[in-house]
């Protein structure tokens, strides 16, 4: 009896939090009401406060479901300098987040929200500070990889690798806006096309299809 009211309990949490992600989308954070999340929900706002404290407390809830784009290649295969080519594998990992993102509609629904629905204050100061978090490290990553691509081809870049990784992580995330927005193309066909032309453009030779 425990076990399936413990289950129930757990049903009851995504159901409200699955309504949430909805209700945000559709209206904005600051402008949905907990009332309309149960009504989205079917239950009461009573059934919200027994999950939940507020509904920062459920936006936070909502947003913690999810693994937001940048934050994804740090469990990626290839996320992390290794044995073999850094520019393929650093190419590979990019085509391939971009690929994931496009196949999951929750991670896209709660980026969108989390991009363009929400306002940075009070409370939500804390997904912006996780945005800029997995910005840094996903930095990080495309600098070591860079760093192991020049050593690789015992060349100079024409900039500083930190800079190249800085324009390359702005590719990437503006590819990714502008895909969100309803910019109509195949996002990891383009991303691996535009990106193998970044890297080109750098001076970091041709990658491979």
């Amino acid at each position: 009896m425990a076990r399936r009211t413990k289950e129930d309990a757990d049903e009851t949490r995504n159901r409200l939090l699955d309504a949430a992600e909805q209700v945000f989308y559709d209206k904005g954070v600051s402008r949905a009401s907990l009332a309309e999340i149960a009504l989205a929900a079917g239950m009461t706002r009573g059934a919200i406060y027994w999950h939940f404290k507020d509904k920062v407390d459920l936006f936070n809830a909502m947003m913690e479901r999810v693994t937001l784009p940048l934050e994804m290649a740090h469990g990626m295969p290839g996320a992390r300098v290794g044995q073999g080519d850094p520019l393929q594998h650093m190419h590979a990992m990019l085509t391939g987040l971009l690929r994931d993102i496009e196949n999951d509609a929750r991670t896209r629904r709660v980026f969108e929200i989390a991009m363009y629905r929400v306002e940075y204050v009070g409370e939500a100061l804390g997904v912006r500070e996780r945005r800029q978090l997995a910005y840094e490290r996903f930095t990080a990553v495309l600098v070591q990889y860079l760093d192991a691509a020049v050593d690789a081809a015992q060349m100079r870049l024409p900039m500083d690798t930190a800079v190249a990784a800085a324009g390359l992580q702005a590719l990437f995330d503006g590819l990714l806006q502008a895909w969100i927005l309803g910019g109509g193309f195949d996002l990891q066909a383009t991303g691996h096309a535009v990106i193998g032309a970044y890297l080109r453009g750098v001076g970091l030779g041709v990658v491979a299809g």
